[in-house]
């Protein structure tokens, strides 16, 4: 094994209240691409904000070593200058500016006091290349996919001659083919001395391409496990991240679902003004009560576009068509969608669920303040009663109720998020991508409390990029293929090769 790179030793790290890192020792390998996993909360990105600089030096007590020599980062300026570079799991692209101008923002080509834009053209033109992105590099990036984006911020690290290079959760947001062709750059990186350190809650995908896992759980190191010696696993890691074996990633379920349709889609299509093109067509389907359905789909396969669209259109999509909830006809309004037992959990749980400065009580009431209110004043009592109750159910880990969501693990956050639309008490639940960005001890408890939910008689439709989880949860599968319905097929009779078929048959 090649001289580590870095060493991060003895690091500590606490808040008001909570020691995030303790005693953390860390070490990556030249040239390697080195994974690091464990639950949300574990102490993955502090870790990561530490070596950037993003926590400075003195905020911490431990010890950094990069190429061999003591760090002292005040920011991350500091440990940009080593060749340290991260991408985090939003992308920080300005989608008005072009890609070169986005690649060199903060580090503009100057021919003395003026940018020297000709030459920025070119090196981005070179840096682009390296990422094996074919575009035109005055192209802006609001008019780039998902993908195409991440692998903008790839190149704009490289731009500063990056000798390591941190992806937090860099597939998070791409289908299937953009994120093979990004853990495929991740190889040729490699393959030309670039050291990388991935994050990532999708074990599959560690697996295929560390050469070395660290397992930190409750901010300790847990494990260093070599791939080269066939030490890392599926199980293996998940033992190690939960602190026990998870057997069965889908929990079992006893229930059926009962033969009454509480929730129809008749003939429905959309038409998006902004975009000039009908983006759902002639959509037909049904939920029983207690059923899961899973919405299959390729991203940009109009899921999440028919989810809004139902859930009272807030996207004012030109609509035509019907939607029965227990024989009451359609609603054309968020506010009468959930008046008739529909509800909607988003796929943006941080731009469109919560509210990041407020806190978990705040969150959790907030789709149904009417209920706790008289005469226009809330009851504060009722509201810390019902916030502690779901923060209870749901087992919300939070110090407390006035924790600021924004304080809270991914994982939580997406509890929190379930829980406000719990509260509104619906018959039919839309879930959009519910284990998102969230660790595999997390997701056991989301899809437990699915099952929960079911038998308790609501109707789920879910809508998810991961196949594994369409078939593990569902009972029944729709795919949605360019707008349309392209099939449907019971659970038990599903494979990924079927699915996939359909997804692509547009």
């Amino acid at each position: 094994m090649s001289a580590p790179i870095l060493e991060m030793r003895n690091i500590v790290k606490e808040f008001p209240g909570v020691r995030a890192l303790s005693n953390v020792s860390f070490q990556v390998a030249e040239g390697e691409i080195h994974g690091l996993v464990g639950e949300n909360g574990a102490g993955k990105s502090t870790l990561m904000k530490v070596l950037s600089g993003v926590y400075p030096d003195g905020t911490y007590s431990g010890e950094i070593l990069f190429g061999g020599e003591v760090q002292h980062f005040h920011g991350i300026r500091d440990s940009e200058k080593v060749g340290i570079a991260i991408i985090y799991q939003e992308l920080e692209l300005i989608p008005e500016l072009t890609v070169y101008e986005n690649i060199f923002l903060g580090h503009e080509i100057r021919n003395g006091m003026v940018v020297d834009w000709n030459e920025t053209i070119r090196r981005a033109t070179e840096v682009l290349k390296k990422v094996k992105l074919s575009i035109n590099p005055d192209t802006k990036i609001r008019d780039l996919g998902v993908g195409k984006q991440q692998l903008v911020e790839i190149a704009k690290a490289l731009s500063r001659n990056v000798r390591l290079l941190i992806l937090d959760e860099p597939t998070a947001a791409l289908n299937e083919d953009d994120s093979k062709n990004l853990l495929n750059l991740l190889r040729d990186l490699r393959a030309h001395g670039v050291t990388c350190i991935l994050i990532s809650h999708k074990l599959r995908e560690v697996i295929e391409i560390a050469d070395t896992v660290t397992v930190l759980r409750d901010g300790q190191t847990i494990c260093t496990l070599d791939a080269h010696k066939g030490e890392v696993s599926e199980p293996v890691l998940i033992k190690h991240m939960v602190g026990r074996e998870i057997t069965n990633i889908y929990p079992s379920r006893h229930s059926k679902p009962a033969d009454e349709v509480v929730f129809e889609v008749r003939d429905w299509s959309a038409y998006a003004p902004r975009l000039g093109r009908t983006i759902l067509q002639d959509i037909n389907f049904h939920v029983k009560k207690g059923e899961i359905v899973g919405l299959a789909g390729l991203m940009g396969s109009g899921r999440t576009e028919l989810a809004l669209s139902l859930f009272g259109n807030p996207e004012g999509y030109r609509i035509t068509g019907d939607i029965f909830i227990k024989g009451q006809r359609s609603f054309r309004h968020p506010q009468q969608a959930i008046a008739a037992g529909l509800a909607y959990v988003t796929e943006d749980r941080k731009g469109k669920g919560l509210i990041l400065i407020q806190d978990v009580r705040q969150n959790l009431t907030l789709a149904n303040l009417r209920t706790l209110a008289h005469r226009g004043v809330i009851d504060a009592n009722a509201e810390i009663q019902v916030a502690n109750e779901y923060r209870t159910s749901l087992n919300i880990k939070t110090p407390s109720i006035e924790q600021r969501v924004g304080n809270l693990s991914g994982g939580n956050q997406q509890k929190v998020c379930l829980g406000k639309w719990l509260f509104v008490k619906p018959d039919v639940l839309i879930l959009d991508e519910p284990t998102r960005g969230i660790d595999v001890g997390a997701k056991y408890e989301i899809y437990t409390i699915m099952n929960q939910l079911v038998q308790q008689g609501m109707s789920i439709i879910m809508i998810s990029s991961e196949l594994p989880e369409i078939l593990g949860m569902s009972d029944r599968i729709y795919v949605v293929s360019g707008g349309r319905i392209a099939g449907e097929m019971p659970a038990a009779e599903a494979t990924q090769e079927k699915v996939m078929q359909l997804a692509t048959n547009y």
